[in-house]
């Protein structure tokens, strides 16, 4: 498991058995609740085009807008550090807030 980034109170992380998915997708964590179950799961591609959209979310709508809005502004990192998840190697973890 990678982490990706941080937004507010979120862990945006990819997982590497994903790798055979049919869409890229992170799977979204409360920080310090990790271990828990994912509460939220993002497309970031559609045909290894950008398309961001949400999967399946136990969020409020305005968090799940925040969420899509930063993955959007962030996306080509995000994507790249998937690839690094799927690769086996180490990723970088930024704050997506800004």
């Amino acid at each position: 498991m990678g982490q990706l980034a941080f937004l507010r109170m979120f862990i945006l992380v990819a997982i590497s058995l994903d790798v055979n998915d049919n869409r890229r997708h992170v799977h979204v964590f409360r920080k310090g609740r990790r271990h828990q179950h994912s509460l939220a799961k993002i497309w970031i591609e559609k045909n290894g085009e950008q398309c961001v959209e949400i999967a399946e979310s136990e969020l409020t709508t305005r968090e799940n807008e925040v969420l899509v809005a930063a993955i959007n502004r962030h996306w080509t990192f995000i994507n790249e550090q998937i690839t690094r998840v799927f690769k086996g190697e180490k990723t970088i973890s930024i704050d997506i807030e800004k």
